[in-house]
């Protein structure tokens, strides 16, 4: 069965597909070197970055293995009951609300503890993210998207807990692509270029004076918008 060229959308989960079709119906058995990236990339019709995570979603299937100075093998050629998928993968394929709802219950409560433990560079970094928040106003939706969640996630870097920040950090490009997504679907700065500019540096003022039932309300408020306009687009 030839690969064939993909269509635009959603690159990785159509890479991951064709690839392990190629394997479970035999095409590659196992102990098979795989093609390298760059010929998988040209075959497939997509960059390397995605045929390397394609293979990353196989290997957490059981099918193939990487070894170093050799390349990526064929190990099994059915996929085990219990697949354990990677997380990146999962929110990929997770419905933008299902995400918004768990990115919710997340920030509320790293707000509050971003009012607790704030320092003084958090509260510089924060108010840096809220001006280049406004900048950004003058540019396109994926730059204000882009814009938008820094400052968010320079509210979770401040509470002061690497797991908050590495879990949020999985968070974003699901929420990049949602929210541009909605933004360009209702017209959210048609009128406003800087829509939410007021509730955010309340939210950054709040932090910066220690206030964490004010931060986590504020955002609390925030975020639930967004999610009525998801439930909604």
């Amino acid at each position: 069965m030839p690969l064939g060229s993909l269509r635009p959308s959603p690159l990785v989960e159509q890479a991951t597909q064709h690839l392990r079709e190629q394997i479970t119906q035999g095409e590659w058995p196992v102990g098979t070197r795989l093609p390298g990236e760059n010929a998988l990339a040209k075959t497939l019709g997509v960059g390397r970055s995605t045929v390397r995570e394609a293979l990353r979603a196989l290997a957490g299937a059981g099918l193939v293995q990487a070894r170093q100075g050799s390349g990526v093998f064929v190990i099994a050629t059915e996929i085990a009951t219990v697949i354990s998928e990677d997380w990146p993968a999962r929110l990929r394929r997770a419905a933008i609300t299902d995400v918004y709802e768990v990115r919710m219950m997340v920030e509320t409560q790293a707000a509050r503890m971003a009012a607790q433990r704030r320092t003084e560079e958090d509260v510089a970094a924060l108010e840096e993210a809220l001006a280049a928040r406004e900048r950004a106003a003058a540019q396109d939706d994926a730059a204000f998207v882009d814009a938008d969640i820094a400052l968010h996630a320079a509210v979770v870097a401040a509470a002061g807990n690497p797991v908050l920040t590495d879990l949020f950090a999985e968070f974003a490009p699901a929420l990049r692509e949602g929210l541009i997504g909605l933004v360009e679907v209702l017209g959210l700065r048609s009128h406003d270029r800087n829509p939410g500019h007021d509730t955010h540096a309340d939210l950054v003022a709040a932090v910066r004076d220690g206030d964490g039932d004010a931060a986590a309300a504020i955002l609390q408020a925030e975020l639930e918008r967004t999610l009525a306009h998801l439930h909604g687009a």
